[in-house]
Formats: C-alpha cells, structure tokens, sequence
C-alpha cells in the first residue's frame, strides 16, 4: 500500500495522471498520517457497517474506512480524479467509486441498493464551500444514516456544535440540531492539507436523531422562521421576522407575545423549542 499521505507520493501519482488542484472544487488533499485513521474509527465504520464517503480526493481516508467497513460507496464528482483512485485502492473489493454530485444523487435509491439493510454511516472531508449545503442535505433527505462524520471550517464547526440559544448559534446550528445531536470530535491544523488553506479544520460527529428533538406543524414554516430570524443578526428578533417573513412587526410582536418571547429578544437568544413555538404560530 503506497503512502497516500506522503506528500512525494501525492505528487507522484497526480503527475502521472495529469492531475492539477481545481480552486472551484476546493480540493485540498490530507498529508497528515494521523487524521484519517482517527476519523475513520469515530466515524462508526465497521464491521456490518456500509460507508457513503463524500469526495474521496485521492482515497487517504477512503483507505482507512475500507479496512474498517463492510462496504464504501465514494461519490466523487471531479472524474479526473477516477484513474488516480483506481490506481491508489486497486486492493480493496469492498469499494465502489460513483462519479456524481452528492447535492443531486438520489441517496435513499444508492442506500437501498448498495448497502442491503446494514447500518449506514457518512464520512467525509468536505470543501468548505459546501459545508451547509451537504449537510442540510443529508438530514432533510431522511435518510436512514446513524451518523455524519464530516471534516470542515473549524469557524464552521464550531458554530455547528455550539448551544442553540448561545452567541455562536446561527442558523445552521439550530437547523441541525432539528435533526440531530451535533459533537467536536478535533482539531486539524491547516499545515494537514495540500495544498494548504489560510484556516483550520476541525472534524464534528452528527448523531442523527430517528425523530426530530421538537414537535412542528409545519417543517417548511419553521426553517423558514430560523432563517428569517438570523437574516439579521445585528436586529432584534422582532424586526428580523417582520422584514424576513414579510410580516408587519406588530403581526409579529403578537406572535412574539402569544409565545412568552420579549420583543426586543435578539435570534441567537432563543431556544429550539421557541423557534417551534413562533412557527407554530404562524399557521
């Protein structure tokens, strides 16, 4: 097994396949021998578990879950990037490479067919630049995953993992704590990459929930009260859900009222159950 984290060896193989890094894909390759083989054991890979790895690059921690798991299905979108993976996991028979887009793939189809009732996991090192996306897709598609195990922004995960009704909390955190029971795993430093990016990474754990943690009407009325309600942090709740909903402020205010939320109640203030509560009283 070539050391695929070994910087010359990167070179190497991406020279002979004519490979050159693409900025819109926010391709950056791990060369640091410790972090995969750590997040591939956090991720729940296993015996009797199926893997959906989500860009695999040039298979670094696509290795270390094939040695873990039953089955890895990689979704890779830069096609340039199939030669290099046939050529760097050529050993393993339990991997199967789709050349797709992660945001576009049907992935209950995928889970129905590749990995025949076993426990199904996510992991992946994902390009910041679809950090949210990606993730907001894999939980509201429903699928049936226990858990996400993703590599990003360390600013990203950190406001991820943050406390709903805390300072750091913005949207994304509590849309995914909807869904989920977010945790920091650890920390990677940007020197891990090649090339390297101008921040820190961190690797986060998402537990997904088999129900929701609060009770909606209406799931497509209460994201769209938590995105109005951070569309303008520096307002006041009442002002950012009267602008975001197209709502007069005393329309809102009596919401707000008929809820037991202050007016002057800023967004990151509020608990889960209190966006529920506005939500629910839309209707």
């Amino acid at each position: 097994m070539k050391r695929l984290s070994d910087i010359g060896t990167i070179k190497d193989i991406l020279s002979r396949h004519g490979f050159t890094f693409s900025k819109s894909l926010g391709q950056n390759f791990l060369i640091n021998p410790s972090v995969c083989p750590r997040m591939a054991e956090l991720s729940g890979a296993d015996t009797g578990v199926g893997v959906i790895e989500v860009g695999p690059g040039i298979g670094v921690l696509t290795n270390e879950l094939c040695k873990l798991a039953d089955k890895v299905v990689a979704i890779e979108l830069d096609k340039r990037l199939l030669p290099v993976l046939d050529e760097t996991l050529s050993e393993y028979d339990n991997l199967k490479i789709v050349n797709d887009d992660i945001l576009k793939i049907d992935l209950h189809e995928l889970i129905r067919e590749e990995f025949n009732g076993m426990e199904v996991v996510v992991c992946a090192n994902l390009p910041y630049y679809i950090t949210s996306p990606v993730i907001m897709k894999l939980l509201e598609d429903k699928l049936p995953i226990s858990a996400i195990t993703v590599m990003v922004q360390k600013e990203a995960a950190q406001r991820i993992c943050a406390d709903v009704g805390s300072r750091q909390s913005g949207a994304v955190t509590v849309s995914v704590n909807y869904y989920a029971k977010p945790e920091m795993l650890f920390s990677v430093s940007a020197g891990s990459f090649m090339p390297a990016p101008k921040v820190d990474s961190a690797v986060i754990r998402l537990n997904v929930l088999n129900e929701p943690r609060i009770s909606v009407s209406d799931e497509g009325r209460f994201f769209s009260v938590v995105k109005a309600a951070f569309s303008q942090r520096r307002k006041t709740l009442s002002n950012s859900l009267s602008s975001g909903l197209s709502l007069s402020k005393s329309e809102v205010n009596k919401i707000l009222v008929n809820c037991g939320i202050p007016v002057n109640t800023r967004a990151e203030q509020l608990r889960l159950e209190n966006f529920a509560d506005i939500a629910n009283n839309l209707g």
